[in-house]
């Protein structure tokens, strides 16, 4: 018996393999080398061991941020720092004592500062970070003069006045409202200067308030209300009038370094905000040998505690 056979027709449907087009990451840069701009000793109990320094406890400060760290001597030539900025991928200006006009302090930074604008406006990202004087440095490299006026906050440990800014800010952007409150409230940053920018001046000058946004201020014992943190509006350059590296490593009894876990965690945060913005930066050493040669660790350190306020000093 014969059965009929029913032929079925065949559909075949394609389907697109294709996937979608990946995000590709910016380029992040896990070595990262942070330079240190060395200061002229002036502290004639310091002039004994060299000519120039760096306090140790910003090497730890960039170091306990993910970094390694290139100390920059005063004494080269434009030639020499325009290869050294081919190299690091980020600046930090130290707190001290120094003219921030005539010294070769101020000089040299102005050649990275100058580097870095031109840099940056060429998409070529690259942070700077001042500190205290380091602070005061950058006032004075973009407002073309020096500003600065007596402010006095001498050995104060203060909670900072936030601005509206500082919670759209990049620099506090990794910071917890719970730690933002204890910022505000709590005495959790160390100062300790004689001059500033005063939030009148600041204001005042269209260069300054063109370039950088107030995310805090303080008051001086003289009654001043000073800018204490500010950070570029379209560049990568950031300043703080307060000293975060004492919080972690700096001990003198005699000075008010505060030591709570919030100040160390705000000292924590801000050492790994301004690495991160390191790792955006790709400059790179040409040879292994010359990146090995040009880092901190081929120096040592000297105990200064017993005369100073730092425990160690790097001295060149």
């Amino acid at each position: 018996m014969l059965r009929s056979v029913v032929f079925l027709p065949v559909i075949f449907i394609q389907w697109s393999c294709a996937l979608p087009t990946k995000w590709k990451p910016d380029p992040i840069n896990n070595r990262p080398i942070i330079g240190i701009l060395t200061q002229e000793v002036n502290d004639h109990v310091m002039k004994p061991f060299g000519k120039t320094y760096i306090p140790a406890s910003y090497v730890k400060y960039i170091e306990s941020g993910g970094s390694r760290v290139v100390p920059i001597r005063l004494t080269q030539s434009t030639a020499e720092y325009e290869k050294i900025f081919r190299s690091i991928n980020g600046l930090l200006f130290i707190g001290g004592s120094s003219n921030l006009e005539t010294s070769n302090f101020a000089r040299v930074a102005r050649i990275f500062y100058r580097l870095a604008l031109k840099a940056n406006d060429a998409g070529d990202f690259f942070p700077i970070w001042g500190t205290c004087l380091g602070m005061q440095l950058l006032t004075v490299l973009v407002a073309g003069e020096n500003l600065l006026t007596k402010t006095p906050a001498e050995n104060m440990s203060l909670p900072l006045n936030l601005t509206t800014e500082a919670f759209s800010s990049r620099m506090f952007e990794g910071f917890s409202s719970n730690l933002m409150n204890a910022l505000s409230q709590e005495a959790l940053t160390g100062n300790f200067h004689h001059y500033g920018v005063t939030v009148e001046t600041f204001k005042d000058n269209d260069k300054l308030q063109s370039f950088f946004s107030i995310l805090s201020t303080n008051k001086a014992e003289n009654g001043a209300t000073f800018v204490s943190t500010m950070e570029g509006k379209t560049y990568p350059f950031y300043g703080v009038q307060w000293h975060p590296e004492v919080s972690r490593f700096q001990w003198d009894p005699k000075l008010t370094f505060p030591h709570s876990p919030d100040a160390v965690r705000v000292a924590s945060l801000l050492a790994e905000f301004f690495v991160n913005e390191g790792r955006r930066n790709l400059h790179y050493f040409s040879q292994p040998e010359e990146e090995a040669m040009s880092l901190i660790y081929n120096y040592t350190p000297t105990y200064t505690g017993n005369f100073t306020g730092y425990e160690q000093i790097y001295f060149f």
